[in-house]
């Protein structure tokens, strides 16, 4: 290869790269350890093609190897090639990280020449860099996506982990170790594995029909058997008849719940539209969330909540067990419930409820207009700026911004009788509600932004943890005074409010509706 053609591979790759790496701080707190280089083929490395990356960790692992280049072994090189190659497996593009390029090199490795080993060698080490880092915490930030995901930033030494990994001869390791140990993570990529054993689907899509349920004749039933076929949940001989009869009624059961919907066989809107997913998109989908996942802590605490916004689900889990799960409600479309990494602090027993900014300007102001009494019917009293009760009638409708509204504790309070408070940029946070209801609902989306628990005294009761000092006798005397009354939770238990929509169970797929439309943006991103 000529030096022309080699500027030329350089300008390109500096060119066409799908995202400019982040410049790393040069304060580090440490350096990183000396290269340990052996016998093979070794070149010097020009300094200024280091810096044609304009990546500071680059520039620092180089310094550990004296600008030396470091991928002479075959053994070492075969492994970090090979990853590269298989990133599809993890859910991640192998052309992100030059893959095809690099292989080209490797082909003609005993003829390069010195100015082109040092280009492969810095090549090689600037794209499994790129691809650790991916794996750490994943390609995108959603800080940069997203306003309402309050999650710790994951910093993540990679020089270190790499260079360790490479002195100790343990680089077929290295990926494994820097993953999420979490169990969800684990089944995402299981389910990535499952899906790729399913063939190309080429069934039509299932036209939006009217409720079809069992006895039921309709032509929509021999595309809908179909699709329930290539899914699993319908064994592979069927008449393919337009008779909605038993056998399809508990196959079309049991995709329902695999899919977190009502399982009880009636074909609506939701059945359809879940059906109607190719396993492109199914695929997709569970790539998006392992996105998901590898910005999320890697290793949980000993004791925390987890809620699952798009299931609907909270699970208490301590020392590894799941000591209690309740249904929740969560925020709608457009008064999403956040993402959020916290740690629980207090139990508040008969809250008021402050109407907040949002909801006294989209309702409750409305409302008033229409109906004086509207909040005095809901035992709200407004106050005015110097805590004196307003009258209704002398409330001035074109300044509502000027008051507070303020709802008595009680059995029909907005946070119902008990709320659990923890740090958070959104002010929200768990509690009962008054419309107890709402949890026999397959669609649960129906907050304003807090997340709504059903039966909190007994959640209460047990994250208190004092059977003698917090007896459920002890709860109930409480909540009869209405006499708002706060505790601090003295058991750590941290708190994740996430969201995921995809996961593996028993080898079976299971998916849930992405209730905040996240999952096609996502994936487009990740493929930019």
């Amino acid at each position: 290869m000529n030096k022309l053609y080699f500027l030329l591979v350089i300008c390109i790759f500096i060119g066409c790269k799908k995202e400019t790496p982040k410049i790393i701080p040069a304060v580090v707190k440490k350096t990183a350890p000396a290269i340990i280089l052996t016998d093979e083929r070794k070149v010097e490395i020009d300094t200024a093609l280091i810096g044609t990356f304009k990546s500071e960790t680059l520039k620092q692992f180089y310094n550990s190897s004296e600008n030396k280049t470091v991928w002479g072994n075959l053994k070492k090189r075969t492994y970090v090639l090979s990853q590269l190659s298989k990133a599809e497996e993890l859910g991640l593009d192998p052309e992100d990280y030059k893959s095809s390029t690099l292989k080209k090199f490797e082909d003609k490795i005993t003829s390069l020449s010195d100015a082109d080993l040092a280009t492969y060698d810095i090549l090689i080490t600037y794209n499994f860099e790129k691809y650790l880092n991916h794996l750490y915490k994943g390609k995108l930030d959603p800080k940069k996506l997203y306003n309402d995901w309050d999650l710790e930033e994951k910093t993540f030494d990679v020089n270190n982990v790499l260079i360790k990994a490479f002195n100790k001869n343990k680089l077929d390791s290295v990926v494994d170790n820097i993953q999420s140990k979490t169990y969800i993570y684990k089944q995402l990529l299981k389910s990535l594995e499952i899906i790729n054993t399913f063939p190309e689907d080429n069934i039509k899509n299932i036209e939006s029909v009217d409720k079809i349920v069992l006895n039921d004749t309709n032509s929509a039933l021999i595309n809908i058997k179909k699709r329930l076929m290539y899914w699993q949940d319908m064994p592979k001989k069927d008449s393919l008849t337009k008779i909605y009869d038993q056998k399809t009624f508990e196959s079309v059961k049991k995709f329902q719940e695999r899919h977190g919907l009502a399982s009880d066989g009636v074909i609506g809107v939701g059945t359809i539209s879940a059906l109607n997913y190719s396993k492109e998109k199914r695929k997709q989908q569970i790539i998006a969330n392992l996105e998901r996942w590898r910005w999320y802590n890697n290793d949980l605490a000993e004791n925390y909540f987890i809620i699952n916004i798009p299931d609907y689900s909270l699970n208490v889990v301590e020392n590894q067990d799941t000591t209690l799960v309740r249904n929740v409600v969560v925020g709608t479309s457009k008064r999403k419930t956040p993402i959020i990494t916290s740690m629980l602090r207090t139990v508040v027993f008969n809250p008021t409820w402050t109407v907040p900014p949002t909801i006294l300007k989209e309702d409750v102001v409305p409302a008033m207009k229409r109906n004086r009494n509207y909040l005095a019917n809901k035992n709200i009293t407004i106050y005015d700026t110097a805590g004196n009760a307003v009258d209704p009638n002398n409330w001035n409708e074109n300044k509502p911004g000027n008051y507070r509204y303020v709802q008595s504790p009680g059995y029909n309070n907005a946070l119902g009788l008990m709320k659990i408070l923890f740090p958070n940029h959104h002010s929200v946070y768990l509690h009962d509600t008054n419309h107890r209801n709402n949890f026999g609902r397959s669609n649960r989306s129906l907050s304003s932004g807090c997340v709504r628990v059903e039966n909190p005294l007994e959640l209460a009761e047990h994250i208190l943890d004092d059977s003698e000092k917090w007896s459920k006798d002890r709860i109930d005397t409480i909540i009869a005074s209405k006499k708002t009354t706060s505790i601090k939770i003295t058991k750590k238990y941290a708190l994740y409010q996430w969201y995921w929509t995809a996961w593996s169970k028993k080898n079976q797929l299971i998916f849930r509706a992405d209730i905040y439309n996240l999952d096609s943006d996502l994936y487009a991103k990740l493929r930019n």
